[in-house]
């Protein structure tokens, strides 16, 4: 497939080779306002904002997902197979299973389960665990140790549904998953696929532990700079 693509406008080189990804567009350009220097729009198909500018020196892109595997799917495949990408860092919000976090902690998300069918179309004989760059994932905890916030590495569940029926979230809770997003799982495939990185870094915005300390849909598109930070601090030039 040539470039543009039917989802990205933008032109060969337009993007850096670390990709920032929030799943809202309006997080996207919170962080390409708020840390990039002379940041340049270079994509606004269906009105998924795409910046790339510069972070203490680097050159860093953001764009938004989405919501859900299949629109994640989408974008990072194109940004891994045709804008030559190399690394994508979804910095996403996320509801919390486990009693040690609270809002506004981090995730680190070394594996991401799901109860999606994402990984079929790669007609494996069994089941695929995708995983995150161990590379990029090091460098978070290092990270997040230097900016001292808490935070939990371990595995994430990538959800179809987020209104579940059978309430299922706290099943995964007791094989030691910290929580529940919706895009991780289909990053992490496309990655291994391409051969590129990719890492999950989430906020808690909501808890099933602490239903009280569920934050507001504007709190979570301006206040999760710490997460914003630690990500901008990973990307590679």
């Amino acid at each position: 497939m040539a470039i543009p693509t039917p989802h990205i406008a933008a032109k060969a080189g337009d993007f850096a080779k670390t990709v920032l990804m929030p799943g809202d567009p309006l997080r996207a350009k919170f962080i390409a306002e708020t840390y990039l220097e002379n940041a340049v729009l270079v994509n606004n198909v269906r009105g998924v904002q795409g910046y790339t500018g510069y972070y203490k020196g680097k050159r860093v892109s953001v764009m938004a997902s989405g919501m859900g595997q299949p629109s994640i799917g989408i974008y990072s495949y194109e940004l891994f197979n045709f804008y030559g990408v190399e690394s994508i860092i979804r910095v996403g919000s996320c509801g919390a299973f486990s009693p040690e976090l609270h809002a506004r902690d981090i995730i680190v998300a070394m594996g991401a389960c799901t109860n999606g069918n994402y990984a079929s179309q790669y007609n494996l004989p069994g089941t695929f665990a995708p995983i995150a760059s161990f590379e990029l994932v090091k460098k978070a905890v290092e990270e997040c140790e230097k900016a001292g916030v808490n935070y939990r590495v371990g595995n994430i569940l990538s959800s179809d549904m987020f209104y579940d029926d059978a309430n299922s979230g706290m099943q995964w809770a007791k094989m030691g998953v910290l929580g529940v997003e919706m895009e991780s799982a289909a990053l992490y495939c496309n990655a291994a696929r391409a051969g590129k990185k990719a890492l999950c870094i989430c906020t808690v915005s909501d808890s099933f532990i602490y239903p009280e300390e569920n934050t507001t849909a504007e709190e979570r598109q301006n206040s999760f700079t710490k997460m914003m930070e630690i990500a901008l601090n990973v990307a590679e030039e």
